[in-house]
């Protein structure tokens, strides 16, 4: 934590983990991770990642949502988080509307099967509505029934699964550039082997849990590591608080 040992406002959270000021020209997307690790490399225990996390990585992941145009995330983790619409954060509301963002960051589902519970929050009273990515070969009435849901079907692929590169363009062209992956590890690991990750937020946990949990990342492997540099680093508490960005 900082030197005098106080808890750090959301402003200066905001701060620190501000996306790039876009550049001339139409602004490109920009897609983040945030993600926890123990210091063993699990991301999950008992299938959750909120047994590894605390409360200043919890205000983190807060913050970044509240920067974020749309939160891109995996089917699997949707069930297994038990996910909800992202809120409007009083906080946040002046930060938002300078940056001609709305209330709240859309959650983007991927998700090649369609298999969601479309009587979710998530789906039935979204502030703004969710968006499901998935491949042109879906199955035409998962995509009727999830758009009588009330989500936004975007088609990403050829076939049955998303694309990650097209992915993050179709997000662009809705108006989507500051983008925001919670993963899980099976997305990430797509978008690591895809190339399309910018940057990483990396909360280090300072426990150990042994045990076959999945790592931040998991899929095949990339033929050569790809290298990012460390931007800030914050610690509190035995925690660390990471931003690597694409070198």
């Amino acid at each position: 934590m900082a030197p005098e040992d106080r808890e750090w406002s959301l402003d200066e959270l905001a701060e620190a983990y501000a996306y790039p000021e876009p550049g001339p020209g139409e602004p490109a997307p920009w897609l983040r991770a945030n993600m926890v690790s123990t210091l063993d490399g699990a991301a999950q225990h008992d299938g959750r990642s909120q047994p590894i996390s605390n409360a200043t990585d919890m205000r983190i992941f807060g913050t970044l949502r509240g920067l974020a145009d749309v939160v891109l995330v995996g089917a699997e983790t949707v069930r297994q988080e038990g996910y909800r619409p992202a809120r409007a954060r009083a906080e946040f509301a002046e930060r938002r509307e300078a940056a001609g963002q709305g209330p709240a960051p859309a959650i983007a589902i991927v998700s090649a099967s369609l298999d969601l519970d479309f009587s979710l929050p998530l789906f039935t009273s979204p502030l703004v509505p969710t968006l499901v990515l998935t491949g042109a070969a879906a199955a035409p009435d998962r995509i009727a029934t999830a758009e009588k849901a009330g989500a936004r079907v975007v088609i990403a692929g050829d076939g049955m699964g998303v694309e990650p590169a097209r992915a993050v363009r179709a997000l662009a062209e809705l108006g989507h550039t500051r983008l925001l992956t919670e993963g899980g590890p099976r997305l990430l690991g797509q978008l690591v082997a895809a190339g399309v990750l910018d940057e990483l937020c990396l909360t280090v946990s300072p426990l150990l849990t042994a045990g076959d949990a999945q790592r931040i990342a998991g899929g095949p492997s990339v033929a050569v590591p790809h290298r990012f540099t460390l931007v800030s680093l914050l610690e509190e508490g035995g925690f660390l608080y990471g931003r690597y960005g694409r070198a």
